[in-house]
């Protein structure tokens, strides 16, 4: 006989009885109850259809589609009533359920969210009577793996369609017929893997569902679109938050090295608060900002700060201010996509030149709230003599380095501080100590040996804090995080301070409309040394010999020379480095909150339209301090803190009391708005064809607006007062009064408004190919170029063909194997090109008594768009079931029109002027591996791999704009060569009669030098060292795990660049000073006629030597040269010589982390429904060239030394109730 069956639908999500959203942070959420009605509910809910000759399972299908109800009806029931025709236009689906089953023998009714097809009361009797079969009761229970309850799990009989759902408890229960033998349920829940489970005739079942990673791997999102990976024609990386979450590391951009194919992560400092450069497939402009775009959940961030592009550009600029996603909490993170071809940024314009990162925060699932906690507790080590990389003399080393000198009759520096070794000599020819002192003194110095890595740098202790909440219903779901960190810095006093929240909303406000909320804001505080301070490099060359405090503990002073204006008001000052410490700061106070709101409406099952609005507000004060305790307050003073302030021209005092604040006051107001349509369609017999279309407009407004000001008189440690200085004679302090007519106050406003229009089109046949076209054209007020260029369009055409769905379907062993293809244009366009003159207006000139303007910038009529053109072809192949996964990109980019610095004569006000001039091309390819090597019980490895390789090169006329700075640090843009390529002298030996480094400087044929460029000059006599960026780049990840036991870790190695070791003779180009250190490198110094032949360490020189002056001037810097000046000194081009140039590889240990979640049955006594504890450790070590002696790689020469990145370990812990 054959079995009835019960049909069982549900829709993507189900109306509850009631909603509410319980506990979120105070003013960010409101708890929210409210019930409905199922039968006003069903009355209300209006339905339009049109459908011929269709059964009655289509028609419920379809109202099902459009409402939220579901269904509950006997199959056989609704198949007897055969085929039928009807139509409606938004009819009530009360009414529309009357007419279908009118005289059909059967009835409905309503029962909370669900509508139960019956057969009226005689049937059903008639029925019954003739049902033999015993039915048996089924029940149970469906929870996640934090053991919260889920509703709205659909749970059926395998093969049939008998089955339920779960209610708000998780809890399910239904009737089968007890003849049914082998029944296996199968549980299934949208974002969780459906779970199948033989039912043996338990009276409950109890199912855990785990998170479908699968979903979140699937696809990729573009901040416009989410598209299905399988289809996407783009190269885009992918990385999950938690992959490559580094405990106790506060921004998500310093986690990214070495885990995104093609991306460079280069980092030039260790210090707290330091923001790595990145780049995205190589350089694409020369002038304009390199930094990839940031976009958040959809919404491009802007930089709290405007920082000028040249700063950023520059490899040695230490950016600790940060970037656009500085506030954001990456404990809030839960994706990350790296857009990097022209097919995946199109969509975003001239703003993704460089490439696009979208950042995707943490939703609200569906379940009971849960609360969970996570802490992190870092110590990070400070640096130490003993460090390979810091090879400096000790008290005893430099002492004895001293006397050596003494004893060749060096002639010291008349103006330096008489301290040490030097210091005690002086004393004691000049007959102010007799020689018992002068040993007793020297026996002192030996014995100091001060430690000021020890003094002016800490072992720092950081801890940070993250509290979230998340949960809801499949109507209302919720997240909400409370975030805090501090970042103690390694040198003294310097810290970051930060405060996150965030508060997200997902409300399904009707069948056809979804609304989503959104709130960030964040509250940091920084605290740096003030620019005329360096902890770092004052350790660094500092001697040892010096003490910084008495016996008694008090503060020893020495003096230093400081030179008046003049030649009048020289003299000595007190120093010490912790008193400069100690009353002097650079802070930095930064707010800013951001509000979405985005509201999709489904017009049609096909067809979508989307507004987004967001409004942002961001602040911040920037505050450099000193104090008039400060020795640089004195030498404006020209006397020290308790002297009274010398009148009149002998004084030379710029500042007569209190000290100095600087104040930077910025305020950045950022809306967006866009309204999007978007489109799909499945068509044909077999819904082979799809077309996908997304048009959108959107409108941009940056407000922003500065004020800098520098005032004197200070008295912050006196309840932030200022000196009263009305008494004041300015007439008998002249460099004062001066100071003070001239204007210090800069006040600045920015407008920047931005209309787009964008496209995307795509059409795919079943999974065997798609093609994509997208485009977008931008309007700006800074777009002030040629007026019929001011819409150049931003486009792209890219394809996927799925080579094994087409040819190897049946090969068992491959599971994927896509080949992709992408071409597209992008422009870009500096800010404030017009083609009209630009002039500043200054205040009124005292002297002419006008108003007075200056040129800022020329007209520039004729400037072009830069132009990037960018080819890609990308191949993704997965083999085993997704065991072995392999992947490689190419990519060929040319940016055309680059825009370049032209040198001007002064005469036209200027002496630049902006112009398209050459080519810049990026050539290179990636090659990604990931692996599960072994997956046996309990025990699983996995390990992933990338490799990646760019090389760029430029293509401009030689232009006289670059300095010898500029070629000797890589910072000048030469034709021909790389980005980052830098020159060196090359060195020849040491000469053999007094130990001086030897180069060919053309001195015997100064003729060939003359009348020619700088560039010329520099490419004659030096030799081209490499590029200071890297030209491969990659890491190594594995991962290891053992039931509740993890150990990963990631190894990241770049290759290909050159740096230069740190100066060895700059401290002393000037002379030997007492109060410097040097490296213990000049113990092997050459000193004697042979030395040359087993040491490339140059001799030093004394005042006294007959070619002590031509040493220290070269001949290039003579006025009647006709050449340009291409060195300055011996010293100098020796510390700037190729043989101070090495490899830059490194392999580098980034992350090593051990993490143990504690196993279900151990918390079953506990309030927590999950657990995990770690330790880890970041830069555990670098390997690198030997010929560094431990300097990190990833710093070099061309800057003082500075603090490298430091290890540090950390404890993390991991909690949810």
């Amino acid at each position: 006989m054959e079995k009835r069956r019960l049909c069982f639908q549900t829709p993507r999500g189900c109306w509850g009885k009631s909603w509410k959203i319980a506990r979120m942070f105070s003013v960010l959420m409101c708890t929210l109850t409210f019930s409905v009605s199922a039968t006003a509910f069903a009355q209300h809910e209006q339905v339009t259809l049109n459908f011929k000759q269709v059964t009655v399972r289509q028609v419920l299908n379809e109202i099902q589609r459009q409402t939220r109800l579901s269904f509950i009806y006997n199959t056989e029931q609704t198949e007897q009533l055969g085929q039928i025709s009807i139509e409606a236009h938004n009819e009530s689906v009360t009414s529309l359920l009357d007419r279908i089953f009118a005289g059909t023998g059967l009835t409905w009714k309503i029962q909370e969210d669900m509508i139960l097809i019956s057969q009226t009361t005689a049937e059903t009797t008639k029925r019954q009577q003739a049902q033999q079969e015993k039915m048996v009761i089924l029940t149970g229970t469906v929870t996640d793996a934090q053991k919260n309850a889920l509703p709205g799990v659909t749970v059926k009989i395998a093969g049939t369609s008998i089955g339920t759902s779960t209610d708000v408890n998780g809890k399910f229960q239904f009737s089968y017929p007890q003849n049914q033998q082998q029944i296996v349920l199968e549980f299934s829940f949208v974002g969780m893997q459906t779970t199948s489970v033989k039912y043996a005739g338990q009276k409950e079942i109890d199912v855990i569902l785990y998170e479908d990673q699968k979903e979140l791997d699937e696809v990729v999102v573009t901040g416009y679109q989410v598209l299905d990976k399988r289809t996407q024609t783009s190269a885009i990386t992918t990385v999950k938050a938690e992959d490559i979450m580094i405990p106790g590391v506060t921004s998500i951009d310093q986690m990214l090295e070495g885990r995104i194919p093609e991306m460079t992560f280069m980092l030039n400092s260790g210090e707290v608060g330091a923001t790595p450069r990145l780049r995205v497939r190589g350089t694409s402009t020369l002038l304009g900002n390199r930094e990839p775009l940031w976009v958040l959940d959809g919404i491009v961030m802007t930089d709290p700060v405007d920082v000028d592009p040249d700063d950023l550009n520059n490899p040695d600029y230490l950016n600790i201010i940060g970037n656009a996603i500085a506030g954001i909490n990456p404990q809030d993170i839960e994706r990350i996509d790296v857009l990097k071809d022209a097919s995946a940024t199109a969509l975003y314009g001239t703003r993704a030149a460089n490439g696009v990162i979208v950042v995707t925060t943490k939703k609200g699932r569906i379940g009971k709230p849960v609360l969970s906690y996570s802490h992190s507790s870092k110590i990070t080590r400070r640096p130490r003599y003993t460090d390979r990389n810091i090879n400096l003399m000790n008290s005893q080393e430099r002492v004895r380095f001293g006397k050596e000198l003494a004893d060749q009759h060096y002639i010291f520096p008349t103006q330096m501080p008489l301290v040490g070794y030097e210091g005690a000599l002086y004393r004691l020819q000049s007959g102010l100590t007799d020689y018992d002192t002068f040993l007793n003194e020297v026996t002192w110095y030996e014995q100091v040996n001060t430690d000021w890595f020890d003094i002016l740098t800490r072992d720092a202790y950081s801890h940070s804090h993250t509290l979230n909440v998340s949960g809801g219903s499949d109507i209302v779901r919720y997240y909400a995080s409370l975030g805090y960190d501090r970042d103690n810095g390694v040198s003294n006093t310097t810290y970051t301070e930060r405060y996150t929240v965030t508060a997200k909303m997902d409300v399904q406000m009707t069948s056809k409309m979804l609304m989503a909320i959104k709130l960030n804001g964040n509250v940091q505080k920084k605290n740096h040394l003030v620019s005329t301070l360096d902890a770092m490099d004052y350790a660094y060359n500092t001697t040892r010999a010096l003490p910084c405090f008495n016996e008694d503990g008090s503060l020893f002073y020495y003096e230093r020379y400081r030179g008046g204006y003049g030649g009048q008001g020289n003299k000595y000052l007190r120093y010490n480095i912790v008193n400069e410490i100690d009353n002097s700061s650079s802070g930095y106070d930064g707010k800013g909150i951001q509000v979405d709101l985005n509201l999709k409406y489904n017009i049609l099952p096909t067809w979508d339209v989307t507004a987004t609005g967001s409004y942002s507000v961001s602040s911040t004060l920037q505050e450099d301090w000193w104090g008039d305790k400060t020795a640089y307050v004195a030498a404006l003073k020209n006397g020290e803190y308790e002297d009274k302030p010398i009148p009149g021209d002998d004084g030379k005092c710029i500042l007569p009391y209190g000290g100095i604040l600087k104040t930077k006051n910025s305020d950045t107001e950022n809306l967006t708005f866009r309204l999007q349509s978007n489109y799909r369609k499945l068509f044909g017999e077999d819904d082979q064809h799809l077309i996908t279309a997304l048009l959108g407009y959107e409108v941009n407004m940056l407000r922003s607006k500065s004020m800098n000001n520098e005032v004197r008189g200070y008295l912050k440690e006196r309840g932030m007062q200022f000196a009263d200085m009305s008494s004041l004679n300015l007439d008998d302090y002249p460099l004062y009064k001066e100071w003070l007519q001239q204007n210090h106050l800069t006040l600045t406003r920015g407008l920047t408004n931005q209309l787009s229009l964008y496209l995307s089109l795509t059409y795919g046949y079943r999974e065997y190919f798609t093609l994509n076209v997208n485009g977008r054209t931008d309007a700006s007020n800074k777009f002030g170029s040629r007026s019929n260029e001011r819409l150049l369009p931003v486009w792209s055409v890219s394809g996927m063909w799925n080579i094994q769905e087409t040819f190897l379907k049946e090969a068992s062993w491959l599971s994927e194997m896509r080949l992709r293809m992408s071409y597209g244009m992008q422009g870009n366009m500096l800010d404030g090109q017009t083609p009209n003159m630009l002039i500043t207006q200054q205040p009124i000139n005292s002297y002419y008594n006008e108003n007075v303007s200056n040129v800022y910038q020329f007209p520039n009529p004729n400037l072009k768009w830069e132009e990037t053109k960018q080819t890609n072809i990308g191949l993704d192949m997965s083999f085993f079931n997704g065991r072995l996964n392999i992947g490689g990109d190419f990519y060929y980019k040319k940016t055309e029109n680059v825009f370049s610095w032209v040198n001007v004569a002064p005469t036209n006000g200027l002496t630049s002027y902006l112009m398209n001039n050459g080519s810049l091309k990026n050539v290179g390819y990636s090659v990604t591996l990931s692996a599960t090597p072994v997956k046996i019980n309990d025990f699983a490895w996995r390990i992933s791999t990338s490799y990646s390789a760019n090389k760029n090169k430029t293509q401009t006329d030689a232009v006289e704009k670059y300095e010898l700075e500029d070629y000797l640090a890589g910072t000048a843009i030469i034709s021909g060569e790389s980005v980052g390529t830098f020159y060196s002298y090359e060195f020849l030996g040491l000469n053999a009669q007094n130990g001086t480094p030897v180069f060919d400087d053309y001195t015997d044929r100064r003729h060939l030098l003359e009348d020619k460029s700088l560039e010329d000059v520099v490419r004659m006599v030096m030799t081209k060292s490499g590029t200071r960026e890297p030209v491969f780049s990659g890491n190594l990840f594995n991962t290891f795990t053992w039931r509740g036991i993890t150990l990963s870790f990631n190894l990241a190695y770049s290759l290909g660049s050159k740096v230069r070791l740190f100066a060895l003779y700059e401290p002393i180009i000037s002379g030997v000073s007492a109060e410097n250190n040097v490296r213990k490198e000049f113990v092997n110094r050459w000193q004697v006629p042979g030395d040359e032949k087993r040491t490339r360490i140059p001799a030093i020189i004394n005042r006294s030597d007959e070619m002590y002056d031509y040493y220290n001037r070269h001949w290039s810097q003579e006025q009647s040269n006709k050449t340009k000046t291409f060195a300055y000194n011996l010293w100098d081009m020796y510390d700037n010589s190729d043989i101070r140039v090495v490899s830059g590889n490194y392999l580098k240990m980034q992350t090593l982390t051990l993490r143990y979640s504690l196993q279900p049955k151990l918390l079953k006594k506990t309030p927590f429904s999950s657990a995990s504890v770690s330790f880890s450790t970041q830069n555990l070590f670098t390997i690198s060239a030997k010929a560094l002696k431990g300097q990190d790689p990833s710093q070099a020469g061309f800057a003082k030394p500075n603090l490298s990145v430091r290890p540090n370990y950390t404890i993390g812990l991991n909690v949810s109730f």
